[in-house]
């Protein structure tokens, strides 16, 4: 992640339509598995400064990891539930998650597969992996350059990835469909027209209050169909 980029990390993610659509997918999932239960131990992988944990403690207790210091605050409200350091071997808290999240993370690294073997080390044998990655490398555009993608997941690329693992997958679907087509035109702009890469911006409110209801209502008209596309990847598991 781009210094740049990361000092702009916290206002994304509390503002930008596709972070607080991304937090609403993941809450209903965890919705579902607690079934009014508030005694959870979640793990939240690539956390960032714990921006997510206000969402996640009305489950129970929330702990992350965050390789980047530079989007954790030293003085945050969840600085002493953050490990800051890499996802590694020597990272193994004393008793297992009920869930593990690894959202948007897998993309990032030269290594996933020591990455999620690891997670799973970490998980109860009833818990629940949750991760997103970004999906098909046809979709690919200077956003992933500027984040540093290594990249985009495809159903039958993750299932290979989950099957080394021995990840079992109980859910693996696409969504942000509608996403996908703006990304395939983004793209094709790029290629006619290149330009230096930026990072993401807030979209004016209007515009963004928009695009987070069409987000939703896409979600809840058409994501019991599976649509075989999308700009991101849904998987949901466990051991």
């Amino acid at each position: 992640m781009q210094s740049d980029y990361a000092l702009q990390y916290r206002r994304l993610y509390n503002q930008h339509w596709w972070w607080r659509s991304r937090e609403s997918v993941i809450l209903s999932i965890l919705d579902r598995y607690a079934a009014g239960r508030t005694d959870l131990r979640i793990l939240d992988v690539g956390c960032g400064d714990g921006l997510f944990f206000d969402a996640l403690l009305r489950f129970g207790d929330v702990q992350g990891v965050e390789k980047d210091p530079t989007i954790v605050d030293p003085i945050g409200p969840h600085r002493s539930r953050i490990h800051v350091g890499p996802f590694e071997a020597s990272f193994r808290p004393q008793q297992p998650f009920s869930a593990v999240l690894m959202l948007d993370v897998l993309e990032h690294l030269d290594d996933p597969w020591t990455a999620l073997r690891h997670a799973l080390t970490l998980l109860r044998d009833d818990g629940l992996m949750v991760i997103t990655v970004p999906a098909f490398n046809e979709l690919w555009t200077q956003h992933d350059d500027i984040n540093h993608h290594r990249i985009r997941y495809t159903k039958r690329s993750f299932g290979k990835l989950a099957e080394e693992c021995s990840l079992r997958v109980d859910r693996c679907e696409y969504f942000f469909h509608w996403v996908a087509a703006a990304k395939l035109g983004v793209r094709l702009k790029e290629k006619i027209r290149p330009t230096d890469p930026r990072p993401a911006e807030v979209p004016p409110a209007a515009v963004n209050q928009l695009l987070r209801w069409g987000s939703e209502i896409e979600r809840r008209l058409f994501g019991w169909m599976k649509l075989p596309f999308g700009s991101s990847l849904l998987v949901v598991g466990g051991k």
